[in-house]
């Protein structure tokens, strides 16, 4: 009786709307009080008070919610119209880069700019950007009853020009999303298996060599199975110890908000790149299932709206999405628990960073506005605006 229920729930597609809105709220609003948390030692030393931070954070809520929420009312005209010149868009944004003095370097690599006020980081809105692109051009081949062309020759050179452009900033993660993106938009596209075999070998080659002409990608690469090795603790092995100490420290229930003592020096980007294990190890295992058991209702409810999109366009926007949030959810997760190198990317709508959110924060106003785009979805919701 209760699977029944359970299947009835899942089956009803206002109910991906709400789990939709549901599970980002939620997550935005944890990333707010982790952000905080995970923040304070290291915004008292280098701000002078320990609200500096986590107010810049509450700052790009406040602007990315109405402006999400302006999004979803956007008619699928318009978002064809931002798509045609998505790769321009991205072109731009990342060619600003490139300007002597505007480009902002931070820790070796050059992807921000800095507005006085606060930082921009381009490729944030580039992956976006380029998700909308691709959509678009997959779903005119769709339309035109050709998808069965070549999609790797039609999406590749441009994603390969934005791939260029990030990795002279030297952004190896980011460009690992952006790659990870293009090969889950050509997997929904129905490419072939073998060739995307191919196309997959052919990336690890590349990041073999990106890693191989950069020591400190090597060493990341060779001390995240053993980061306590003698020899590599106090070095590269430094920032994946620690965070697994904060994760083994945390036990089942943790040791209190706000009492994590890994976050005073000992893991450096604590509410950025390894919020995750700040959670462990403040809130315990119940926290980090949570915040996988809403990461993975979100992706779960972008799939399932991207399923029952009547146009092409919004049902390939909608599944980059869902790979997008994806990945990146992987990467950082595996990152903090040195089940994979450290690649240096946030935790979707948790970890600090007002590009990430508010790029993030769009992308799921478009979902939104796909969902409200579904009849069953609209009838059902006029009904309880009747009742």
């Amino acid at each position: 009786m209760a699977i029944k229920n359970r299947e009835r729930l899942l089956s009803k597609p206002v109910n991906n709307f709400y789990m939709l809105l549901i599970s980002g709220g939620a997550l935005v609003f944890l990333g707010l009080i982790m952000v905080f948390s995970a923040s304070s030692i290291h915004a008292i030393d280098s701000q002078g008070s320990v609200l500096s931070i986590v107010l810049r954070q509450l700052f790009f809520v406040a602007v990315a919610l109405p402006f999400a929420f302006y999004l979803s009312r956007l008619s699928v005209a318009k978002w064809e119209i931002v798509a045609r010149f998505g790769f321009l868009f991205s072109l731009a944004l990342l060619g600003v880069l490139l300007i002597p003095g505007v480009g902002k370097t931070v820790k070796g690599n050059t992807n921000w700019i800095d507005l006085k006020f606060f930082d921009v980081q381009p490729s944030e809105f580039a992956k976006f950007l380029m998700i909308l692109w691709a959509a678009r051009l997959l779903a005119r081949k769709e339309n035109a009853g050709r998808l069965t062309f070549n999609v790797f020759s039609l999406l590749a050179p441009a994603f390969v020009v934005i791939l260029g452009l990030v990795l002279v900033g030297h952004d190896l993660g980011t460009a690992s999303v952006i790659a990870a993106i293009l090969a889950g938009l050509l997997f929904i596209s129905g490419i072939r298996l073998r060739v995307l075999g191919w196309i997959f070998a052919a990336g690890a080659l590349a990041l073999a060599y990106f890693i191989a002409t950069a020591d400190y990608r090597v060493r990341r690469l060779t001390v995240f199975l053993n980061p306590f090795s003698p020899e590599d603790y106090k070095f590269a092995g430094w920032q994946p110890a620690h965070s697994l100490l904060g994760l083994a420290s945390g036990g089942l229930f943790g040791v209190g908000l706000g009492g994590s003592r890994q976050k005073w020096g000992n893991l450096a980007e604590a509410h950025t790149d390894f919020i995750f294990s700040v959670i462990g190890e403040e809130l315990g295992l119940v926290g980090t299932l949570s915040v996988l058991l809403l990461l993975g209702a979100l992706i779960y409810s972008i799939f399932k709206i991207s399923l029952r999109a009547e146009q092409p366009f919004i049902r390939f926007a909608c599944a980059g999405i869902g790979c997008w949030i994806f990945i990146q959810s992987f990467l950082n997760i595996g990152s903090a628990t040195s089940v994979l190198p450290v690649v240096g990317v946030t935790l979707p709508l948790i970890s600090y960073g007002g590009s990430a959110l508010v790029a993030t924060l769009c992308a799921i106003g478009f979902v939104a506005g796909a969902a409200l785009r579904d009849p069953a979805v609209r009838s059902e919701l006029m009904k309880k605006r009747r009742a």
